[in-house]
């Protein structure tokens, strides 16, 4: 199978949740505010309708692989931070299994940083640099 499927493949699989959480947030806010406004950070609201955002155009970038690099490290930084404030629970098996994927996808999102979208997206479309795979 060529590296340009497998990246499509990736990607994705990387922007589903994404995608399908913020949406959900958008129609949501007041439940996301209140999660997050539980683990004791400020502007609840405002965080919420961000995360909403990220989540939901930062998935489609990677779906459709526009800006894809940036993309992927702004959804890194997102998953890893989230991980940590909402996931971050020793005590709690479910939580920590949560923390790990959050850890695993922030490294599908570095390593689609590192390579780029592949041949089959908006990037190649518009002649973004693509590095050599070898």
């Amino acid at each position: 199978m060529s590296n340009s499927i497998i990246l499509l493949v990736a990607r994705i699989l990387l922007a589903f949740i994404f995608i399908l959480s913020g949406v959900q947030k958008f129609f949501g806010i007041e439940g996301t505010a209140g999660y997050i406004a539980s683990v004791g950070l400020p502007f609840a609201t405002l965080l919420a309708v961000g995360a909403a955002i990220v989540e939901t155009f930062g998935g489609l970038a990677i779906l459709v692989g526009f800006r894809t690099r940036e993309a992927a490290w702004v959804l890194a930084a997102f998953t890893l931070v989230a991980g940590f404030l909402f996931h971050f629970q020793p005590a709690d098996q479910m939580q920590m299994i949560s923390f790990m994927k959050n850890l695993a996808i922030t490294g599908g999102f570095l390593a689609l940083a590192q390579i780029g979208a592949g041949a089959f997206s908006l990037d190649a479309r518009r002649g973004a640099a693509q590095p050599a795979l070898a």
